[in-house]
């Protein structure tokens, strides 16, 4: 089954959703619902920034060590097949 990319057909929707099609909102009105959204946000306190910082770098750090290992076993592996 064909579909035509031209003409009247495609223009129409080929099924109705019965929902309006969504208009944009003026950059004003986009600017206050952003503000309200931050109003609501629970912002963590220095202490907590710091605490979740430091688990955050603790983590990569642990992460780049067992990448590096592993990293380093596989060129050892790999030069002591192919030399």
């Amino acid at each position: 089954m064909a579909i035509d990319t031209r003409g009247e057909a495609a223009d129409r929707p080929s099924k109705p959703t019965g929902r309006p099609a969504k208009k944009r909102t003026s950059p004003a009105l986009f600017y206050r619902q952003v503000v309200a959204e931050l109003r609501k946000v629970i912002w963590p306190t220095r202490k907590d920034l710091i605490s979740y910082t430091t688990v955050v770098l603790v983590f990569v750090v642990i992460m780049v060590g067992i990448v590096a290992g592993i990293d380093a076993l596989l060129t050892k592996g790999v030069l002591a097949v192919f030399g």
